[in-house]
């Protein structure tokens, strides 16, 4: 028992030991060998002065030696000079500023702007849910035995979205729940996403009460999801650490309704005669004044 009580306190403390000296991909190496497990390991990194290789042949070197790609990803980012993340589904903490980019926020994505009076701003878009089908083009089907297409719309309540932004260019960070590609979970407000590459930026149609945008159509030969090509705006993205994006607009936004919709959650479903459904799925909207 006396035993197992002074590991347990050697581990506790082999941070503490090694930061005393400057960390190389070897020193992780002899860290792995010796059995220490990722957590510990990559706190010692994060905690550490270290010297790394992270060229093509280190990485590869460091790989074959057995080192996780959790404990690889902490030294590329130690290299990199970016801080280690926390949690990404985590509130920003105590003492950080919320409308600081790089500091941590609740998932979701955000709208950053700089123009604002009281300096830079960073705006959370909160996820509207449609579950209302609008189909159209029954008629022009019918008459031409199927081969016109009919057109489904995803409808949201409201003429406008409670987001606003002025900038005709602005810039949005999405910060995902879980920091490896493919694990956020379908429960959270990103309903399975992980990255900004699954989203598409739609333009909504404002139609009295509501807005409205394509997002599927059929005819006698299938069916298929789909938006219109004048209703996108595109977009890069830059990946600033695990679970963590700056995204670009490629040009100015007109004044209107928009809204982020993920490609698995432009689900429409249109039955050929008069049925038009669609899953429930979010939208992450917004309006340009």
């Amino acid at each position: 028992m006396r035993k197992i009580s002074l590991v347990l306190s050697f581990l506790a403390f082999c941070p503490l030991l090694v930061a005393q000296q400057t960390l190389n991909n070897d020193s992780v190496i002899k860290l792995v060998k010796a059995g220490l497990s990722d957590d510990l390991i990559v706190s010692t990194v994060n905690a550490s002065p270290g010297t790394y290789t992270t060229s093509a042949d280190g990485l590869i070197a460091l790989k074959s030696a057995g080192v996780s790609d959790k404990v690889v990803a902490a030294i590329v980012m130690k290299s990199s000079g970016v801080a280690p993340a926390g949690p990404a589904s985590a509130t920003a903490p105590v003492g950080t500023n919320p409308d600081d980019p790089t500091a941590s926020h609740e998932a979701g994505i955000y709208i950053y702007s700089d123009s604002a009076p009281a300096g830079s701003k960073m705006t959370m878009l909160e996820p509207s849910v449609y579950s209302q089908g609008k189909s159209g083009g029954f008629l022009a089907s019918a008459m031409t035995y199927g081969i016109a297409k009919i057109k489904m719309k995803a409808v949201l309540r409201g003429a406008h979205a409670n987001a606003r932004v002025s900038d005709p260019q602005p810039v949005f960070y999405f910060y995902f729940e879980e920091q490896g590609a493919g694990l956020s979970h379908s429960s959270t407000p990103f309903g399975g996403t992980s990255t900004p590459n699954e989203y598409t930026l739609l333009k909504f149609d404002v139609k009295g009460e509501s807005r409205e945008t394509l997002v599927g159509s059929m005819n006698a030969f299938g069916g298929s999801g789909g938006t219109d090509d004048k209703a996108v705006t595109s977009f890069t993205y830059t990946k600033l650490r695990p679970g963590v994006y700056k995204v670009m607009l490629n040009g100015a936004l007109q004044p209107g309704e928009y809204g982020f919709i993920s490609a698995a959650g432009s689900g429409a479903v249109v039955t050929p005669y008069g049925g038009a459904a669609t899953t429930n799925s979010r939208v992450f909207d917004f309006g340009r004044n």
